[in-house]
């Protein structure tokens, strides 16, 4: 009797722990289920379980008189036949899925590390076993994608070759089946070793992402921005609103307030004063345009950008503080005086991003991505693209902050109609206890649950009903009238009537809770970054007043900085409100009153009154004066310090420190002296004729500049310039006691008569050399008639005329100019 084996396949996956549970019932029902089988004396004398592999041994015997192979092979059909009626052998899963193979070798039982994989080494000790046979042997175990071909080896090593299941499960099969086979071919025979194969190498993803810079830098990349626009930017939209809405302000607690009014300010001893200081009271007239176009804009849906511009000095910022702070909306207010400070992309970002509440913000990593796109350049050839250009930064930061504009103008916007709901919800139940007042009167109602208790009725057992009272008809009547008379009285009115009245309200619903925004500063000097800054403000700016997000208010020093937001806004003109300098009387009212609030309640005299009209009407000037007089100081001492002071800075701000610092102004020293010489004798110059004369020659880009910094003031008319004006009122004066400075006079009239000199002398070179020139076409010019003149004579009287012109300003200025180097010399 002969002893064979059986392998009965089960999942190669096939959970350890399910399988010693179940090990006992399942061999159980394994045995039951083959027993059945009585082919050629078949009988179970082992169920060997190898859990590694999923799978169990059957060792049994049977008898065959003649032919084994064919025995084995009728053996094996019967007991597949016998599988399949029942669909299949169990398995630890309860499904009926496993099979039978015959064990053709000698099964390696081991509980070592190596692990089922879909790829069987085979090993040949012996001669090589052919690809056809390799593939006929192990095809019944499963379906094989390839086989390699056996290669050479060192000496003392098994040449092999590998096989590529489709599956693991029939890997597994044939390892267990095959393992230990004996090969005769050809009167050589070849024992089969087979081993499972790890199917990835060692670090073969890590060296793939190493070797694919080009694919795997951009997916990080991708999955990095991913990352921060789902986790980051929701954190940073909701920052933005605490700082609107103030969350995170301790001042606007409950708690804070009830201690501030109950105990710090009852236990302080001095109270802090709540009244508007600011000169936008009643005296002030020239405020009051402003302020009412200010306030008109912001009681209409935006559709455009409010630009507010004025003088430096002239009261814009506070204006529009008192203007929030009446309407009580929630303002948002980017400086760009702070942002142009900034020295560096990384600050720029940090400034914008604490002024708009954006956190978290992670500047610092630019560095970073600069140096990684370095490093990406001398790796893969080209940048990464981690950095952002600072346009881009500064785009991000807005986008997030209209975004969380937009929520907080639906948050208000739901809570106004909650409050409106329950405001008449109120007046519903207010004119519900009218009517039932008034039915009370009238005789006709009483409470139905009285029914229940006393049992009055057909009704009483369901405490139900609303019958009226004994009585005649008439009483009824008479309730009808009363009841819509009670209506009418509560606000009853025409459908129409109230349908407008509605959309009235919600229109100024929608109104009160659009945020605003104010941009100050608006091209303010200095900064690295302004051009770039002060674009992307102004789209942003657009695009919130466009989608009617919020109203925008910017707030600049000169009306020419509005290009850039007109460029913005192609299509709608900017809503432009001026705010000018007050007249004299204003001004001297203004001090009065801040003098009397400081205690100073003596009348002024005429010389202090004409004193304080120098300043003119310019708020900042107007509040040093002041702070001056609190310090102990006359006014007439304090106006004069003033325009000493005026006088200091102007000299360096339009004509630099030296001819360095001169070199580097956007204007000429000459420029700068003939505009400031004229002004200091009449209060205006007409702008064209300043712009044509000498030393400008039709250049606008130094009066601009000086306009920019507020040396001069161009006022303009039907969209022209039109004038030209000190930057400030007290700057008159300032001119006059430059002028009147013999010396500092003296060398500028010396630097300009010097620069006319030398066009005068260019001039007389020039018409020298096309007289010279004409004297030699007149002699081949030839006249047919003797009364007409030639074209060269005609030439040569207005060059004679120009160059005699030229020649007596030479004169002239060459004897002032010596006549100036006397007062030089003297040194006055």
């Amino acid at each position: 009797m002969v002893v064979y084996r059986l392998c009965l396949s089960y999942s190669p996956r096939l959970r350890h722990y399910i399988g010693i549970l179940r090990e006992e019932n399942l061999l159980e029902r394994l045995h039951e289920r083959l027993e059945t089988v009585k082919t050629h004396d078949f009988h179970i004398s082992e169920l060997q379980p190898y859990q590694k592999d999923g799978g169990v041994f059957v060792r049994f015997t049977y008898t065959a008189p003649h032919d084994h192979q064919n025995a084995l092979e009728t053996l094996q059909t019967d007991l597949q036949l016998e599988a399949a009626k029942h669909g299949g052998l169990p398995s630890w899963s309860g499904l009926n899925y496993c099979n039978i193979w015959l064990v053709k070798g000698e099964p390696f039982l081991e509980d070592m590390y190596r692990y089922p994989s879909g790829i069987v080494h085979v090993s040949f000790q012996g001669p090589d076993v052919p690809e056809e046979d390799l593939y006929t042997l192990f095809r019944p175990c499963g379906r094989i994608q390839n086989i390699t071909a056996p290669t050479p080896v060192t000496p003392g090593t098994l040449r092999s070759s590998d096989i590529l299941f489709h599956r693991v499960r029939s890997a597994t099969v044939a390892r267990n089946t095959i393992h230990g086979y004996t090969f005769s071919n050809g009167g050589g025979t070849t024992r089969l070793r087979t081993v499972y194969q790890r199917p990835i190498q060692a670090h073969a993803i890590r060296d793939w992402l190493t070797s694919h810079p080009r694919i795997v830098l951009p997916i990080i990349f991708f999955l990095l921005g991913t990352l921060t626009y789902t986790i980051f930017d929701p954190i940073r939209v909701l920052s933005v609103e605490g700082k609107m809405l103030n969350w995170f302000d301790y001042r606007e607690y409950k708690l804070y307030k009830w201690l501030r009014a109950n105990a710090l300010e009852r236990f302080s001893l001095t109270r802090l004063a709540h009244g508007d200081v600011s000169p936008q009271g009643d005296i002030w007239k020239e405020r009051k345009d402003a302020e009412s176009a200010v306030r008109s804009y912001l009681f209409d849906l935006p559709s455009t950008v409010a630009f507010v511009h004025g003088p430096q000095g002239s009261g814009k910022s506070r204006m529009l503080e008192a203007i929030v702070r009446d309407t009580g909306r929630k303002a948002l207010v980017i400086d760009c005086a702070e942002l142009n400070r900034a020295t560096s992309d990384m600050r720029l970002v940090s400034a914008l991003a604490q002024q708009t509440g954006y956190r978290p913000v992670f500047a610092f990593l630019n560095s970073i991505n600069n140096m990684v796109d370095i490093a990406t350049v001398g790796l893969i050839g080209q940048k990464a693209g981690f950095k952002s250009s600072l346009e881009d930064q500064l785009k991000q930061i807005l986008e997030v902050t209209g975004t969380a504009l937009k929520k907080i103008n639906h948050s208000l916007r739901t809570s106004a109609q909650r409050a409106v709901k329950a405001a008449q919800e109120v007046e519903a139940r207010q004119a519900e206890q009218v009517r039932t007042r008034a039915r009370i009167r009238a005789g006709t109602w009483h409470d139905p649950r009285l029914d229940c208790i006393a049992g009055n009725g057909i009704m009483s057992e369901l405490g139900v009903g609303d019958e009226l009272l004994e009585g005649d008809n008439d009483g009824f009547a008479s309730f009808n009238v009363m009841e819509k008379h009670v209506v009418n009285s509560s606000g009853g009115g025409e459908k129409t009537s109230e349908e407008l009245a509605r959309q009235q309200r919600r229109h100024a619903e929608d109104v009160r809770t659009l945020p605003i925004v104010v941009i100050k500063n608006y091209a303010a000097r200095g900064g690295v970054y302004k051009e770039e800054l002060l674009g992307v403000l102004a789209h942003w700016a657009a695009s919130l007043a466009e989608n009617q997000i919020a109203h925008v208010i910017v707030i600049s020093d000169n009306r020419e900085n509005a290009k850039l937001l007109a460029r913005a806004l192609p299509s709608k003109p900017l809503n432009s409100i001026a705010l000018y300098d007050a007249d004299a009387p204003t001004a001297l009212s203004f001090v009065c009153r801040r003098l009397h609030e400081a205690g100073i309640t003596s009348d002024l005299t005429p010389a202090q009154k004409k004193a304080i009209e120098r300043l003119g009407g310019r708020t900042s000037d107007l509040e040093h004066l002041i702070h001056k007089v609190y310090s102990a100081q006359g006014i007439e001492e304090a106006v004069e310090d003033i325009i000493v002071r005026g006088v200091g800075e102007l000299r360096k701000k339009a004509f630099g420190e030296d001819i360095d610092d001169a070199k580097s102004l956007p204007w000429s020293r000459e420029q700068a002296w003939i505009v400031l010489k004229q002004l200091a004798c009449k209060a205006e110059l007409p702008y064209y004729e300043v712009l044509l004369d000498a030393p400008f020659k039709g250049d606008e880009l130094p009066l601009r500049s000086m306009e920019h910094a507020e040396i001069i003031s161009i006022s303009t008319q039907h969209g022209r310039p039109s004038t030209i004006r000190p930057g400030k009122p007290v700057f008159k004066y300032v001119f006059e006691r430059l002028v009147n400075d013999p010396v500092f006079q003296a060398t500028q009239d010396i630097a300009l008569n010097e620069k006319i000199l030398s066009s005068a002398e260019s001039t007389v070179r020039t018409c020298e050399s096309e007289l010279s020139t004409l004297q030699d076409l007149s002699k081949a010019e030839r006249s047919f008639w003797w009364f007409r003149r030639r074209a060269t004579s005609e030439r040569k009287e207005y060059l004679l005329k120009k160059m005699r012109s030229a020649q007596t300003k030479i004169q002239t200025l060459e004897k002032r100019n010596v006549e100036l180097k006397r007062v030089l010399a003297k040194g006055v």
